[in-house]
C-alpha cells in the first residue's frame, strides 16, 4: 500500500506518513463497517457508554501528544494546540452521557378517534453506518464532534479525515479502538475526498453523511449521498456588529482573539465588522494595538502567537484578496504581506461590498472594517451575504442587543462575547443557515440525528 506523506505548514518537514487507501482500501472498509455496526447495535447503552469514558480518560492521559501532533501537522502554536487537545476527553463524555439518555416518546394515540384505545410509542435504533468527512483546521475537535456522538448512538464510523490533517485523526481512532470497540466498528481512511469521497458517500451501506469542509464540496457530496441523512457544515464569513453604545475595549478584544485564532482558519473567526461610525477610529486605534502586538512564525516556539496558514497556497489566496482590496479603494491598515506560510495580521478598512474581503469566506488572519450610522443599516449589512453561521452584537442596550439578535440571519448569534463569534460549548447546538449548511452539531443534537425512530403501535383485540 502506498503511504501519504504529511508535512509542516510551516517548515513543510515530514512529521509523519500513514497509509493512503484507494478503492480496494475503501471497499473492504466499507465491509468490516457493515459488521462493525451489527456489533454496534447489540451493544446495550451502558456499554457504549463505559467504553467511551475509557476513550476519554486514554486521551486525557496523552494530552500533550495530542496537542504536540496538532502543531506539527497543523501548525497551530502550542497554546491553541493545548487548548483543543484539553477539550476532546471532556466532549467523549459528554457523548458518554448522552449514550445513556436516548430515549424514545409515548404517543397520544387518541388525539386522533381512530387511535382511541390503542398505545404507541417510538423505539429510536442506530442508523448503521456513518460517513464522516473532516477538515483540517480543528483535526481534533472537529472530528470527535462527528465520531463520539456516532459512537454513542450505536453506529459504526467510517471517518475520512483531511489529507493534511490524519495523525491527529489516527491518534484519536487508536484510542477509541483500544477502548474496546467491536472490529469495524471505528476506522480511518486517509485519502483525496476526489479520489474516494463520492464513493464512500453514495454507498448504500452508509446511511448518514456528516461532513465539515467548503461549499462546493458540500454539494459534492450531496449530490453523491442522495437520499440518505446529511449534515453539511459549510462556508462562512461571521459579521461583528458594534454599535454606538458598544463597549469598544471589550469590542476590540473579541475582534482580535477571533479574526486571528488558528491564523484565522476558523469557520466562525469573525471576518466582517460593522461600527457605528461615531467609534470607528476608537475600535481602529485599539485593534490595531492588539495586532500589533501578535507574533506570527514557528508553532512550535512558545512565544509565537499567530500561526502560519496550512499551506502556500492558502497563503497565496490571502495576500492575492487583500491586495485587490486594497487596488479597489479599501485602505491596509496592516497585513498584505507573507513570509511562506506565514502571513503578517490584516486590518482592511473601507472594502468594496463587492471585494472578496467583504464578500466571500477569507479563512486567514485578516478582518475588514466598515461603517453604519442607523441600527437598521447595520442589521441589512451584516445580513447581506449568503452564509449564515455565526454573527456577534456588542451593545451595552437590552433592547437593542435583542433587536440586533433577533434580526441576524445566523445559525448562532452571540452579544457581547468576549471572544466574538470564535465561542462554543460544546453540548450546544451548533450549524448554520443559508450556504453555512444545515443540520446541528453539539453532542445532543448529533446523537439525536444519529438515530432513527421506529413506531411501535398496540392494538387491543377487541378493537377494530
Amino acid at each position: 500500500m502506498s503511504t501519504l506523506e504529511v508535512r509542516s505548514p510551516y517548515s513543510g518537514e515530514v512529521v509523519g506518513e500513514v497509509p493512503l487507501a484507494g478503492e480496494a482500501e475503501l471497499a473492504t472498509a466499507l465491509e468490516h463497517a457493515e459488521r462493525g455496526a451489527a456489533a454496534m447495535a447489540a451493544l446495550p447503552a451502558f456499554e457504549r457508554s463505559r467504553l467511551l469514558e475509557r476513550a476519554a480518560d486514554a486521551i486525557e492521559a496523552d494530552e500533550e501528544q495530542l496537542a504536540a501532533t496538532i502543531t506539527a501537522e497543523q501548525g497551530k502554536h502550542t497554546v491553541e494546540a493545548r487548548a483543543e487537545a484539553e477539550r476532546i476527553a471532556g466532549i467523549v463524555r459528554l457523548c458518554a452521557e448522552e449514550a445513556r439518555r436516548i430515549t424514545g416518546e409515548v404517543l397520544a394515540m387518541d388525539a386522533a378517534p381512530v387511535g382511541e384505545g390503542r398505545f404507541g410509542y417510538t423505539l429510536p435504533h442506530p442508523t448503521g453506518v456513518v460517513a464522516a468527512i473532516t477538515p483540517f483546521n480543528y483535526p481534533a475537535i472537529l472530528v470527535i464532534h462527528k465520531i463520539g456522538p456516532a459512537l454513542a448512538a450505536g453506529n459504526a464510523v467510517l471517518l475520512k479525515p483531511a489529507t493534511a490533517t490524519p495523525l491527529t485523526a489516527r491518534f484519536l481512532v487508536e484510542r477509541l479502538q483500544g477502548a474496546g470497540l467491536p472490529e469495524g466498528a471505528m476506522q480511518c481512511l486517509a485519502a483525496p475526498g476526489t479520489e474516494i469521497g463520492a464513493r464512500l458517500c453514495s454507498d448504500p451501506r452508509v446511511r448518514k453523511v456528516s461532513f465539515t469542509g467548503g461549499l462546493e464540496a458540500g454539494r459534492a457530496i450531496a449530490r453523491a449521498a442522495g437520499p440518505k441523512r446529511l449534515t453539511c457544515e459549510l462556508g462562512s464569513n461571521a459579521a461583528l456588529v458594534a454599535l454606538a453604545d458598544a463597549d469598544i475595549e471589550r469590542t476590540a478584544g473579541a475582534i482580535a482573539f477571533s479574526g486571528y485564532t488558528n491564523a484565522g482558519q476558523n469557520c466562525v473567526s469573525t471576518q466582517r465588522v460593522l461600527v457605528h461610525e461615531s467609534r470607528r477610529d476608537e475600535l481602529l486605534e485599539r485593534l490595531t494595538a492588539r495586532v500589533d502586538r501578535l507574533v506570527p512564525g514557528d508553532p512550535a516556539d512558545a512565544a509565537t502567537t499567530l500561526s502560519p496558514v496550512i499551506d502556500t497556497r492558502a497563503a497565496e489566496r490571502v495576500t492575492a484578496w487583500i491586495a485587490e482590496a486594497r487596488d479597489a479603494g479599501a485602505e491596509i491598515l496592516r497585513g498584505g504581506d507573507r513570509d511562506g506560510t506565514v502571513l503578517a495580521p490584516a486590518v482592511v478598512v473601507g472594502p468594496p461590498t463587492a471585494s472578496r474581503v467583504w464578500d466571500d469566506e477569507l479563512f486567514g488572519p485578516g478582518v475588514a472594517v466598515r461603517t453604519f450610522q442607523t441600527d437598521d443599516e447595520a442589521l441589512a449589512g451584516a445580513n447581506s451575504t449568503r452564509y449564515g453561521l455565526a454573527m456577534s452584537v456588542m451593545t451595552t442596550d437590552l433592547d437593542r442587543a435583542l433587536h440586533l439578535a433577533h434580526g441576524l440571519r445566523a445559525g448562532i448569534v452571540n452579544v457581547n462575547p468576549p471572544r466574538g463569534a470564535t465561542w462554543r460549548a460544546d453540548h450546544m447546538p451548533w450549524g448554520g443557515l443559508g450556504d453555512s449548511g444545515f443540520g446541528k452539531e453539539g453532542v445532543a443534537y448529533a446523537v439525536r440525528d444519529m438515530v432513527e425512530d421506529r413506531l411501535v403501535v398496540i392494538h387491543p383485540g377487541d378493537r377494530r
